[in-house]
Formats: structure tokens, C-alpha cells, sequence
């Protein structure tokens, strides 16, 4: 398995590695993900002026309004990159995780203009497509159903997940066919790297010399690096909105909005299927990088790291259990403090782990007992197929927002935060709560084939045994619950 070491050894350098699959988790802040277009735009205004770019109050204007709480030490890291020569080290970092992504490809190669774009182009293009991604984004029409949008699934009233509880959506061509997993959030995806094996990370951010393990991928299972290529799974999926390029291109070509798409890319973007199809996938990826509206640290922790107000005392005895290595210990993954840019944390360290979460025999694929949802290694993703300890394998989610979703695990078997924290608690010292017993014995880990439970993570709170106490008292659950409630954005100070 991979260790999830606590952050204090990972960022001080000091664990050592006993084995040759064992690697420390740290923390991720948002210094370079949040460039994502920035460094897109700045590659693409080299070419016009051939000098050194500040890229920050640009990419606010091509998103509109910028981040709104907690921004001064992204702002001051952004513009210190930035301002940083095009073939600086840190900006080809950056470019290099970038550069290959439809966004650049689009801005870099429009098809309305074959000269190169001047800084106000870029711009102009990037709000062109936000504009359009967000029409597309609420759209049924380009569902194969015309029922379904992507909003059907990411409410943006629940942090764009579900505004349902139910365990996985429901889609397809006639709205009647169940997915097999839970939906994701889509807030705050900005930093999550490109997956690796074995992830890196940058010298401003931590010690690039800690090996972080398997990370990285906006999915559960960590299969695709970038947001158009996850928009293309829901769009095409024969469960969820089941349309194919053809349809979609169909769909905005009749949409009220045809001939701002045309403006955007070009008159003759209707003559191919594919090329429709790649535009639109690229104007959503934008629409889901505009910071106000999807990272923008508005809650009431970031105001409290911002020295703007206090914490409740049960808030602050939350945090002390979160962060606390011997009890929760959930910052190992859930990284609670500022990385060492100053950047707000993420609420996760996007490292891919096993937990063993309890079958949930309500969904239509599990009901054949030789189906198994292996994460990375299958059966959605397939090119780790043949690689024995990836499977059980899921992404750590952000739990920012996380008080408002209704559904929680890959496979949504919970429904509360309190049902939640009382997995971790006792799943191992009351496994009879969670999984199933026969014949007097507890059948522990029942979603994941016993050959795989060597990559069930045995770090606190998983290292306690029937007849130890749980790591959290019922109190200490709700303290906690108090302590996550403070991640939900939109957080107002009390007025006077």
C-alpha cells in the first residue's frame, strides 16, 4: 500500500521510506494550478510582444472578477511567476502541465484569425468561451435525452454536486439507467496535478525530493488530466447524458447562442462534427476554471486564516481533532493549513488511496457479486488494468463545501457527514456497524476483493482493532462536523 504520512514528517523531510511502495502524502496549495489559463496566455503573448508578461490583472479580466477572499498571497505568488521570463524554470513547470491542454490548443491556434492574437485577443477569446461554456453548462439540449444538463448533476446551490441524495444519478438516452458512481464536486479542481505514479512536488510548494505516490486526475479513478476531457465522459456516457458529437453539434447549431459560438470559433466550426464537438469541450473547460464562481475561498475558515474573524470553540475543537495525527488525522489528506507559497489549502492532497469502504448493494452494477469497482485499476479506467496495487484506489475529494453534499464515497453508500466520521472512527473497532456478518464473523472490506487488501491504508484513524476505543467520541463527531461547516463558501461576518 501507499503510506499517507502526516504532513508535519512530510514537510519537515523527515520520514524515511521502509519500502519500496511506501510513500509520504503532503500537502498541495494552488500556486501553480491556479495559472492554468494564466500560463496558456502568457505562452501565447510572448509571441506578440516577445517580453515578460504580468498575467494577473489579465486572466481576472478574462474570468471576469478574479478570487475574492484570500487572495492576496495567491495574487502576490501569481504575479511573481508571471513577471518571470517565458523560459524561466517555473514557467516552463508550469507551461509544461499546461501547454497540451484544448484551452491553449484553442488559444493558440484560433480559428478566427490566422495571425497571431495580441493580449487583447487572448483575452477577448478567453471570456468568449466562459460565456459559452456557461450557456452550455446549463443546456439540456445537448444531452442525447434533451433533459439533462451538466447542471442537472453539479448544482451550483450545492457546489456543484447534486442537488439530490440519491446514491449515484440517474441518465441515459430515457432517463432511467443508474450510474455505478457517485458525483464529484467541480469546485476547486484548479490545482489538482496530472496524475502520476509517483508525484513531485514543486520547490515553492514542498520538498520535491518526498515521493507523494500515485496522484493527480479530475476523476475518482484519476483517468483524465484535464476539465474538457472530463466533460467528454458525462456528455457521451450511454448512462449519464448519452449524446454523441453529432448531436451535440446539432444542439448548439439550433441554440440561441449558435452565433456567438461561430464568433468565437469561426463560421465554418459547424462543417465538422468533431471540430463542433472539441469547442465545446474546451468553452466548458474555461467556464469551470472562472475562479468567482468555482475557487473562490469565501468561507468562513478562509476568513478566519485570513485573521478575519474567530472560531467557535466547537469549530476549534474540530479543527484540533482534524488535524490531530494520533485522532482523525485527516489533514494527512485533507491539508488544513496554508502551503509554504501562502496559497489556501485545498482540502486534499489528491492522492489516489483505499479505504475500504462498505459495498453498496443498492446500485444496479453490484447487484452481480462478481462486480467489482476497483477505482484506478479498473473498470472505468483501463491502462492500469494489469497493476495490482492500484486497485481499490480512489482520489482523495477537496472537502471544501463538503456540509452541503448529500451523497459521499465513490460509491455514495453514505449520506450525512456524521455517518461519515463514524466510518473512520470505528472501522475497525466496530467493523460489525459497516460490513456484513455471516455466521457470527464480520465479512471486513467487502467491496474489495481480499487479494487487493494489502493497499487498505492502516494509518490513523485506520490502525485500532476490535475492542480499542474509536478514535472519536460521538462529541468529538459533532465537534468535528462543527469544524467542516466552516469550509462552505459564501461565508458573511455577522452584522453589527
Amino acid at each position: 500500500m501507499w503510506h499517507r504520512s502526516a504532513r508535519r514528517a512530510a514537510l519537515e523531510g523527515s520520514l524515511s521510506n521502509t519500502h519500496s511502495q511506501t510513500y509520504a502524502r503532503r500537502p498541495r496549495g494552488v500556486g501553480h494550478g491556479r495559472l492554468l489559463i494564466a500560463a496558456a496566455l502568457l505562452s501565447m503573448l510572448a509571441a506578440c510582444d516577445g517580453g515578460t508578461q504580468d498575467a494577473s490583472a489579465g486572466v481576472e479580466n478574462g474570468t471576469q472578477n478574479g478570487t475574492q477572499n484570500g487572495a492576496s498571497a495567491q495574487d502576490a505568488q501569481a504575479r511573481s511567476k508571471a513577471n518571470a521570463p517565458v523560459n524561466g524554470a517555473k514557467l516552463i513547470k508550469i507551461s509544461a502541465s499546461t501547454a497540451a491542454t484544448p484551452t491553449a490548443q484553442l488559444i493558440a491556434q484560433p480559428t478566427t484569425q490566422p495571425h497571431a492574437q495580441s493580449r487583447a485577443e487572448v483575452y477577448a477569446q478567453v471570456r468568449r468561451m466562459t460565456a459559452l461554456g456557461k450557456q452550455m453548462f446549463f443546456d439540456p439540449s445537448l444531452s442525447g435525452s434533451g433533459k439533462m444538463s451538466c447542471a442537472t448533476c453539479h448544482s451550483p446551490n450545492h457546489a456543484f454536486t447534486p442537488a439530490n441524495a440519491l446514491d449515484v444519478q440517474i441518465g441515459g438516452a430515457d432517463m432511467h439507467r443508474q450510474g455505478m458512481r457517485a458525483v464529484p464536486t467541480l469546485k476547486y479542481l484548479q490545482s489538482v496535478p496530472a496524475f502520476a505514479e509517483h508525484y513531485h512536488d514543486s520547490d515553492d510548494e514542498g520538498d520535491e525530493s518526498i515521493d507523494a505516490g500515485p496522484t493527480g486526475g479530475l476523476t475518482w479513478d484519476g483517468r483524465v488530466d484535464h476539465g474538457g476531457d472530463q466533460a467528454r465522459i458525462p456528455l457521451l456516457s450511454s448512462f449519464e447524458m448519452a449524446s454523441t458529437p453529432a448531436k451535440v453539434t446539432a444542439a448548439v447549431r439550433a441554440a440561441p447562442y449558435a452565433n456567438a459560438f461561430r464568433e468565437a470559433f469561426g463560421e465554418h466550426v459547424f462543417d465538422d462534427d468533431n471540430a463542433t464537438f472539441q469547442a465545446v469541450l474546451k468553452s466548458l473547460e474555461t467556464f469551470e476554471q472562472a475562479p468567482e464562481v468555482f475557487y473562490p475561498y469565501t468561507s468562513k475558515y478562509d476568513a478566519y486564516l485570513a485573521g478575519k474573524t474567530a472560531l467557535s470553540a466547537a469549530e476549534l475543537r474540530g479543527l484540533q481533532l482534524f488535524n490531530d495525527e494520533k485522532k482523525g488525522n485527516c489533514a494527512s489528506c485533507h491539508i488544513s493549513q496554508r502551503a509554504k507559497d501562502g496559497a489556501p489549502p485545498q482540502f486534499s492532497d489528491f492522492g489516489l488511496i483505499a479505504i475500504g469502504v462498505p459495498r453498496n448493494r443498492t446500485l444496479a452494477v453490484n447487484r452481480d457479486p462478481r462486480f467489482f469497482d476497483l477505482g484506478a485499476c479498473g473498470p472505468e479506467r483501463t491502462d492500469l488494468d494489469h497493476r495490482a496495487e492500484f486497485c481499490g484506489l480512489f482520489r482523495t475529494p477537496t472537502l471544501r463545501n463538503v456540509a452541503l453534499k448529500k451523497t459521499f464515497f465513490h460509491n455514495g453508500v453514505y449520506h450525512s457527514l456524521e455517518d461519515v466520521l463514524r466510518f473512520y472512527a470505528r472501522r475497525d473497532t466496530n467493523p460489525q456497524e459497516f460490513y456484513p456478518v455471516v455466521k457470527g464473523k464480520v465479512k471486513k472490506f467487502d467491496d474489495l476483493p481480499q487479494q487487493y487488501w494489502a493497499n487498505l491504508n492502516t494509518e490513523p484513524p485506520f490502525d485500532r482493532k476490535p475492542g480499542d476505543a474509536p478514535v472519536f467520541s460521538d462529541a468529538e463527531i459533532k465537534d468535528v462536523m462543527a469544524f467542516l461547516d466552516t469550509l462552505t463558501d459564501g461565508w458573511q461576518p455577522p452584522a453589527h
